[in-house]
């Protein structure tokens, strides 16, 4: 049985990958992984040249090492414009554009983005979600669309 919930959740469709930029350490684990701090980045696939990096916790020791923790909603969000912005195909408001699992089937991390067309500045949000019990820990990061200098 756990093996089979372990395949569903690997077959789970993601987003998209982030790159694991680098970690730190925050508390010693005996057997296992120490638990961490770690930084991803990912591209908006619809907004060419925005960039976002989120660090998240994640849970190490034995539970931790065989993928059958549970991390916490704490995680913290920075988007930024590293060249020209080019916006591929239509933005829907509130458009989910990176997920990453956080237990083993049902908790994960997400960044939805919004459009503030009055500010013309996209708005990424990063929080977690549960089947039944979601937490209200978010963190926010806005990208003005300007044009990029030379």
């Amino acid at each position: 049985m756990k093996y089979a919930l372990a395949l569903l959740a690997l077959a789970l469709p993601s987003m998209s990958a982030a790159e694991e930029i680098g970690s730190v350490d925050t508390a010693f684990k005996l057997i296992g992984p120490n638990h961490k701090i770690v930084v991803e980045a990912f591209d908006d696939p619809k907004v060419q040249n925005v960039a976002c990096h989120v660090s998240s916790a994640k849970k190490g020791g034995l539970k931790g090492a065989v993928g059958l923790a549970e991390d916490t909603s704490d995680a913290s969000i920075a988007c930024r414009q590293i060249g020209p912005i080019t916006i591929k195909e239509e933005l829907k408001d509130g458009e989910e554009v990176f997920n990453e699992r956080r237990s083993i089937l049902f908790k994960r991390l997400r960044v939805v983005r919004f459009l503030d067309k009055t500010r013309n500045t996209l708005v990424y949000v990063v929080y977690s979600d549960k089947l039944i019990d979601g937490s209200p820990k978010n963190s926010l990061s806005t990208v003005p669309i300007m044009p990029w200098g030379k």
